[in-house]
């Protein structure tokens, strides 16, 4: 059910009032308020991944042309969000874990950061080699690598000032996404659950890399509503593994958590919380002020790591100061960002069939028998354990009040069985296989890029896809939307009606988010290519077509109108 159902109206703008930026970091402040900038990984601390450049628009869109190309020298899953930071890209890659630093005009190398990350990190990985991006403050660029290790490098050289080891990686810890700068501290999250981490976030002086704070995302005591009713939450995940959204004025960083471990629910009775949740900390001290659970006792390895947009919206004739989650279980979350309390939410993914709905606090509510355990087997669950859309970013268009998305159609046949926890090993406890959703085949209809309305909870309109939905999603005050698929293919989409206006294949698979930017007066759109990540690497009828249709090869390309 709904959180509620009435007429509501989207509050046009997006940018929390210029005023109270001024309560984060000003250098990143100033930079997301100039339209010619990308300089956080979705553009702004609310991750709305909306440029407001308009010179690339619906009309003259079909006479996009490249403007250059540069190899990033890896044939692994090229998942980079770039930013920009002047005259300069700065892009990571998945393997070897290294950092360029480009030129936005013409793509020409200036520096090229090479890494030490040792060759044995890449067995941890749960889910490729990847990296999503790097983060900047104070003319430094912060790397989070597959070792567990953030770096900080000068921004016009590449030097390396200081490094600092998160975790330790041969117990299974890694970091694939980017930190987040905010004041005088860079906080990142790292990965592991799928090898019993116990998730935390953690923040570092970002001058010195001095830790100066370590909050646990899962635990026993009140502040995990005493909902761990054993001691797993020793190696109960949990992780804090994708990037955070921030509000300066409220003062709270936000993470979604991974799902708890192993997938096996009966070692760890309880709701197991904060795992599986969204949760709001005090960047200063790290201090959880509040957590909302999507997915009580996960079973299905839904994390709501997926990215949190802060908008302000008018609900009811209200204004609410909304974060919204699209959830890997399916449902569309939409909170108060400054109490956590649940103001809406619905299924976005059509063909969920595990829940009813949501009450009244946003609790789903089960359908028991597609619950897995040791002893039930459940044939065909909606969605997969990928999620009805997994970390590939949405974005937030204020002119149209709505979100756009990449997702998937597949759904999935789960047991859980005995498992053991043995450091550095997988810890997963389940067996699933995964399978097309309503509608789909082995390489037909298995994703789908959607608007989605997230006040009256419906979508708009939707774009099929061969295979599932892996490349995240740029929009424009152009009236446009960016997104590219794992057959390559890059395309510009009225952002209104959903129709294709532009399209270019980019000769592998496109698993990372696009960015729009200007230099000269010049907009620019800019993208990572290269076939990779957790779907593109799975054997199995769902997904043996993809390696045999698209090449691998890493790079970054840049688009502007002829």
């Amino acid at each position: 059910m709904r959180g509620g159902s009435w007429k509501t109206f989207v509050v046009a703008g997006l940018l929390l009032g210029l005023s109270a930026w001024a309560l984060g970091n000003e250098e990143l402040i100033k930079l997301a308020q100039n339209p010619s900038e990308w300089p956080l990984y979705g553009r702004d601390y609310a991750n709305t991944r909306y440029s407001p450049l308009d010179q690339i628009n619906t009309a003259n869109v079909g006479r996009l042309k490249v403007a250059w190309i540069q190899s990033l020298g890896t044939l692994r899953g090229q998942e980079s969000v770039p930013i920009k930071i002047g005259d300069t890209l700065y892009v990571t890659t998945s393997w070897p874990n290294n950092i360029y630093a480009v030129d936005a005009r013409t793509g020409r190398l200036k520096w090229k950061y090479v890494s030490d990350t040792p060759a044995d990190a890449q067995q941890y990985a749960c889910c490729d080699v990847v990296n999503r991006g790097a983060a900047y403050g104070n003319g430094k660029v912060f790397f989070g690598r597959l070792d567990g290790v953030l770096v900080a490098l000068d921004a016009q050289t590449g030097r390396e000032l200081w490094r600092a080891t998160v975790v330790d990686y041969k117990a299974g810890y890694t970091i694939t996404s980017p930190p987040i700068v905010i004041k005088d501290k860079v906080i990142t999250g790292y990965a592991g659950a799928e090898f019993g981490a116990r998730g935390a976030v953690v923040a570092y002086d970002m001058n010195t890399g001095r830790e100066l704070w370590r909050t646990f995302t899962v635990g026993p005591g009140p502040e995990y509503d005493n909902s761990w009713q054993t001691d797993a939450w020793k190696t109960g995940g949990g992780t804090a593994w994708y990037v955070a959204s921030y509000d300066p004025e409220a003062n709270l960083v936000y993470y979604g958590t991974g799902n708890p471990a192993p997938w096996n629910t009966a070692v760890r009775p309880g709701d197991n919380k904060w795992s599986a949740s969204i949760i709001a900390l005090n960047p200063d001290d790290g201090r959880i002020v509040w957590g909302f659970q999507t997915t009580p006792q996960d079973a299905w390895d839904w994390d709501a790591e997926n990215e949190l947009v802060l908008v302000d919206l008018v609900i009811k004739g209200r204004k609410v100061p909304a974060l919204m989650q699209a959830n890997k279980n399916g449902f569309f979350y939409v909170l108060d960002r400054k109490t956590g309390k649940f103001i809406q939410g619905d299924k976005y993914y059509p063909h969920l069939n595990w829940a009813k709905g949501l009450d009244a606090n946003g609790r789903p509510i089960e359908i028991p028998e597609m619950r897995p355990s040791l002893t039930q087997y459940v044939d065909y669950v909606c969605p997969v354990f990928w999620g009805g859309k997994n970390w590939p970013p949405m974005a937030y268009n204020p002119k149209t009040g709505l979100v756009y998305m990449p997702g998937n159609n597949m759904c999935m046949s789960i047991q859980h069985r005995e498992v053991t926890y043995t450091k550095g090993a997988l810890y997963i406890g389940s067996k699933h296989e995964h399978k097309p959703g309503p509608g789909a085949g082995p390489a037909k209809n298995l994703g789908q890029f959607r608007a989605f309305d997230p006040v009256n909870l419906k979508i708009v309109w939707t774009i099929d896809e061969r295979y599932p939905g892996w490349g995240g999603a740029l929009t424009t005050a152009g009236g446009l939307v960016f997104y590219g698929n794992e057959e390559g293919e890059f395309k510009a989409v009225d952002a209104r009606t959903g129709k294709i206006l532009w399209r270019f294949y980019a000769g592998s698979g496109i698993v990372a988010a696009p960015i729009s930017y200007a230099v000269g007066g010049k907009q620019y759109i800019a993208v990572s290519v290269g076939l990779g990540g957790e779907y593109a690497l799975l054997p199995g009828e769902a997904g043996k077509n993809l390696p045999n249709e698209v090449n691998l090869g890493g790079y970054l390309i840049a688009f502007t109108l002829d």
